[in-house]
């Protein structure tokens, strides 16, 4: 007889698992492996990559779920660009100089104001007194010099770099390049009479300027002035930002500034593109924060880094510098727990797993069904055993049939020992035996026993 229950039997309990253990691993696998991103760091010299390569080797010695690729480029106009072909994920970005459609702000890693300092007894108080004048200029980078020029251009000077040695025309502003090394130098000689810095206020490079100009003054005084009117300015140039001075922050006497000083400046800022996830995005912002005394360690920059400024949730978005809704997410504390940031998955694990069920379920019914059809066809068989042996003559056809009936016995005896059955099924199938053996029985003329049927199913099983 056809054996169907054993190859089902086995699907049911071996497949089900390994496809449910399956389903499980790949699941954690995928939920518990790091999130690398790419980021483009720049510009070549700045503080800034030596800050992410620290960021990024911080977060792998921590086995974090986020790991950081460091790709690097020359400026930072050229991994703005980087950041809005999608050749990386997040990107150093000086807005001033080039901001990307698809950036958000997750941090500001340097603020940099715009100010200028001379020693007193030049009487330069504000930029149009330095109208035909020579201006010092430490950085020479294209993009500082342009934002001096948009400064200077807003006060009716023209700013130049090509002026020769001698006057300088009345309106006219010439800048020139100089190395802090000789920048006091050329202040006792003339050859500048201010310097403009761009820079970070706070920063130790920032307090030597200020003293150098200091030394140059008969008295060691000096004043020192941003650029006025800069809500204004800011208008004009969205990409800038506001920033203070404080009074005070030069040491000195007197001290420097006698009062806040307002002025405008450029920041570099950490961005994501903005289809990055929420929840990374958040993660990367969370994991700066909380690292940046350990990155001080080995990048003082890190120290520098601060959240960028904003009044409610929709002006941080809607700002002309906006912030990414993850990075907002960690400022304001409300990041995604576990549940939110999978649910998803947790939603496709649970269908997956009721549909596993209900395939097991259905499984396990089919076999049901072909048990029970296996003792039915048993049953039916011996009925047509007992039919034909009523009109047999032939002994030897008597005898095959006595044999296939003790073999059917004997297969529904060890069915009913490794299954369980329904009793009505076992019961039809013990009288078929019985009918099936006393007929045989008649017809060959031995006696038949009452408990034949119970014995010989024993000795086949």
């Amino acid at each position: 007889m056809r054996k169907v229950g054993s190859p089902i039997r086995r699907v049911v309990w071996l497949c089900a698992p390994l496809l449910a253990l399956a389903v499980a691993g790949l699941a954690y696998a995928y939920l518990s492996r790091p999130t690398t991103l790419v980021v483009a760091v720049a510009p070549n010299g700045g503080s800034e990559p030596a800050l992410m390569r620290a960021y990024a080797e911080a977060l792998s010695k921590g086995k974090a779920s986020i790991r950081l690729r460091i790709v690097p480029y020359g400026g930072v106009r050229e991994s703005a660009e980087a950041l809005r072909d999608g050749k990386a994920d997040l990107a150093v970005v000086r807005p001033d100089v080039s901001m990307p459609r698809n950036g958000l702000t997750l941090a500001v890693l340097r603020e940099q104001a715009t100010f200028v300092v001379a020693p007193r007894q030049a009487g330069i108080d504000g930029f149009p007194a330095l109208a035909g004048k020579r201006l010092g200029i430490l950085a020479s980078r294209k993009a500082d010099h342009a934002l001096v020029r948009s400064l200077v251009e807003r006060h009716g000077l023209d700013l130049r770099t090509d002026v020769p040695e001698g006057d300088v025309p009345g309106r006219t502003v010439a800048l020139v390049p100089v190395e802090e090394g000789d920048l006091g130098r050329f202040l006792s000689e003339g050859r500048i009479a201010a310097v403009i810095l761009l820079t970070t206020p706070t920063s130790a490079a920032a307090q030597r300027i200020v003293g150098i100009v200091r030394g140059e003054d008969a008295n060691g005084e000096a004043t020192l002035f941003g650029a006025p009117d800069a809500a204004s300015t800011l208008a004009r140039l969205p990409r800038l930002q506001a920033v203070t001075i404080p009074a005070g922050l030069y040491d000195g006497q007197p001290r420097l500034p006698a009062e806040d000083v307002p002025t405008v400046g450029s920041s570099y800022r950490l961005m994501a593109r903005s289809t990055l996830s929420r929840s990374v995005a958040a993660e990367v912002t969370q994991h700066l924060f909380e690292m940046r005394t350990l990155l001080s360690e080995a990048a003082p920059a890190a120290e520098d880094v601060t959240h960028p400024a904003y009044d409610t949730t929709v002006g941080a978005t809607s700002a002309r510098l906006p912030i990414h809704p993850g990075a907002i997410d960690y400022y304001e504390r409300e990041q995604e727990s576990f549940i939110e940031r999978y649910e998803s998955w947790i939603y496709l694990v649970a269908i997956l797993g009721g549909g596993l069920g209900s395939v097991a379920a259905w499984l396990r019914q089919r076999v049901g069904r072909v048990r029970r059809e296996r003792i039915e066809v048993a049953t039916l068989r011996l009925l047509e055993i007992r039919s034909n042996a009523r009109n047999a003559t032939d002994r030897v056809r008597l005898e095959a049939m006595a044999g296939e009936t003790d073999d059917l016995a004997a297969s529904i005896a060890r069915h009913a020992m490794r299954r369980t059955s329904e009793p009505r099924t076992l019961a039809a199938a013990t009288l078929a035996v019985d009918a099936a053996r006393s007929t045989i029985a008649r017809r060959l003329g031995r006696p038949m026993d009452a408990g034949a049927t119970a014995d010989r199913c024993g000795e086949g099983a």
